[in-house]
């Protein structure tokens, strides 16, 4: 079953690139810059052509990375995309990072046109669920080696897009824990 989700995930990936290429912005964010800031209303799912994010919350105490994107991804505030309310999220860029912006509209439209689209959208859908579930147990993880293991084994590319110290604080450790990890 997990084969078919996966293949089906990368018939909607492709199916929404082609509609990126047809419909969507580009745009080109310099180091530093935010797609979305917390209290704004997602509004785009962004396709990350060349470059890195980080999605994160900004908690009293500090900066919790909890999604990384980098060439390839699909990434925004989906929670505040489906529900239209203020996001609690920031996406930033970590480097300057080259996107394709498709607008909510523009996806309605394009998943009106067919069954097949609303129904893969659907599967991309429960997909997502699929990684935000991996990604809980990830954060219930005591051991810093499997936390590794486990991105790693989702993301093995992982580190040659992102910046050692993103990730660090993705995994929820020091940068040095996570040499002294790799290292191991």
């Amino acid at each position: 079953m997990a084969e078919n989700k996966e293949i089906s995930v990368l018939s909607f990936t492709k199916k929404v690139l082609n509609a990126f290429d047809e419909v969507a912005k580009r745009k080109v964010f310099k180091k530093g810059s935010f797609l979305l800031r917390e209290g704004e209303i997602e509004r785009n799912i962004y396709l990350i052509e060349k470059g890195a994010v980080r999605v994160f919350y900004l908690s009293e105490f500090e900066e919790i990375i909890f999604r990384l994107g980098y060439d390839g991804s699909i990434i925004n505030s989906l929670s505040s995309f489906v529900s239209n309310k203020p996001s609690e999220f920031y996406i930033q860029t970590i480097r300057q990072t080259k996107v394709k912006i498709i607008s909510k509209e523009t996806l309605q439209h394009i998943l009106k046109e067919s069954q097949d689209s609303l129904e893969q959208y659907t599967e991309f859908l429960e997909y997502l669920l699929i990684q935000q579930i991996d990604r809980e147990i990830d954060l219930l993880t005591a051991s810093p080696a499997k936390r590794l293991e486990r991105v790693l084994k989702r993301s093995p590319d992982l580190f040659q897009h992102v910046p050692l110290k993103y990730i660090a604080s993705y995994l929820r450790m020091k940068p040095e824990t996570l040499s002294r990890v790799r290292n191991s």
